[in-house]
């Protein structure tokens, strides 16, 4: 039973907490471009490096020889990202109950490029950041993290329920092969959403360049987000793109602006441009989409035929960790499908867990009213739980290293700020 101050006691609040989480995360990945911040970081040394490879047996077994459990962990997430009842954290008092560490939990992630800028000189130096967890989203300044050797390589073998209970798709990304460094946290889709007051019905990325919709298209700010669509347009997987592929797929995206067929590149404003008819159709972010439709609006959301974006948050862990096996020992405990569960319930995210479904709806039986609603409309979300078929047209940003990181903004950044 919940109480007052319990989140999940208000499916509107909880919906609106999920909001603000989303508008964070986008705002942390737009910035993260050749933004103040990420220029002061790619003079970092790594400019031509090629993305890390997955680390040999033998630099796994060096990094954790001799390591043991504390007792302790320090985990680093964002605001409003793990279930909360008052000031406990359930889960974590789950943890602590059934593995005896104690957890100090901070929120103190609120966007990327400057949290990032605050830990490297210490990771540079070999020292303690402070935390011995903490949860990043995949793009440039994770991909620096890898790069620069500054997270500690996954010791597999002792990450069993990752390897039964995670979705196939979040296995072996192709920013971090074969999971070496990171799992996930949690996941989101970029698709398209429309208004079905204006438009019948969206199946292909290529109704962002029908011409019946001219001036009411809303496409993305973010030079990644952009980017992934317009080579989608082409037939190109952003995994395996050239150069070459991003502009081609910058003409078509600036073709697209030229004729008049964009009325603005948002950043996280869509939304309400979407419900009140300024547009009709757009690109979007799944967990937004998910809050307006639990909210009682009248919009849907696709993964078009050519593919849509898979974007994660991720556990890693620090290689100057002071408790490392505390932490792989509570990345793994979360992949415990009833712990999942209790996680995708109150974040209102994708769950990198697939069987936390039939837990989520037998939760729902167990309630009733608005509980009972909220928990069977979670369960039942294909922007929760997509599809196999819509997991199979997703793809990851493309993967940027500090050269090829220049070349990309400066074909694709013009175009949303021209």
């Amino acid at each position: 039973m919940t109480t007052p101050m319990d989140p999940r006691s208000n499916p509107a609040l909880l919906r609106g907490m999920t909001h603000s989480r989303s508008v964070t995360r986008r705002d942390a990945l737009r910035l993260a471009g050749l933004s103040a911040a990420g220029l002061a970081l790619a003079g970092c040394g790594i400019q031509g490096k090629k993305p890390a490879a997955t680390p040999k047996k033998d630099a796994v077994t060096d990094f954790w020889t001799g390591k043991q459990r504390n007792g302790t962990l320090r985990f680093a997430n964002w605001p409003l990202y793990i279930d909360k009842d008052g000031k406990k954290y359930p889960s974590l008092e789950m943890f602590t109950a059934d593995t005896g560490i104690k957890v100090s939990y901070q929120e103190v992630i609120q966007e990327i490029p400057s949290f990032f800028g605050k830990i490297q000189p210490l990771l540079a130096a070999g020292n303690d950041i402070g935390h011995d967890l903490m949860v990043l989203t995949n793009g440039i300044h994770l991909g620096r993290a890898i790069q620069l050797d500054y997270l500690a390589p996954l010791d597999h073998s002792k990450l069993p329920n990752f390897a039964a209970n995670a979705a196939q798709k979040v296995k072996n990304p192709p920013w971090d092969p074969g999971n070496a460094h990171t799992i996930p946290w949690t996941v989101g889709l970029t698709g398209i959403a429309y208004n079905p007051k204006y438009v019948d019905e969206v199946k292909s990325v290529e109704d962002l360049w029908n011409p019946k919709y001219k001036g009411k298209v809303g496409m993305m700010s973010d030079s990644e987000e952009i980017a992934n669509f317009g080579l989608f347009a082409l037939g190109v997987d952003p995994d395996t793109s050239t150069e070459a592929d991003w502009r081609r797929a910058a003409e078509r995206l600036q073709a697209q602006r030229d004729t008049g067929l964009v009325r603005k590149y948002y950043e996280n404003d869509y939304v309400d441009a979407l419900a009140r008819g300024d547009v009709w159709i757009t690109m979007a972010w799944s967990g937004d989409i998910f809050q307006q439709v639990a909210e009682g609006k009248d919009l849907k959301f696709v993964v078009p035929q050519e593919g849509g974006t898979i974007w994660t948050d991720n556990m890693c862990i620090p290689r100057t960790a002071q408790n490392p096996v505390d932490a792989l020992t509570y990345m793994d405990y979360v992949y415990q499908p009833k712990i999942a569960t209790i996680l995708v319930e109150a974040i209102n995210y994708i769950t990198p867990v697939p069987a936390t479904k039939d837990l989520v709806l037998a939760d729902a039986a167990k309630q009733s009213g608005e509980d009972r609603t909220a928990l069977e409309q979670l369960a039942n979300s294909p922007m929760i739980y997509p599809s196999e078929a819509d997991m199979a047209r997703l793809r990851s940003y493309v993967t940027l290293d500090g050269a090829k990181e220049k070349a990309f903004e400066s074909i694709f950044q013009p175009i949303t700020q021209g």
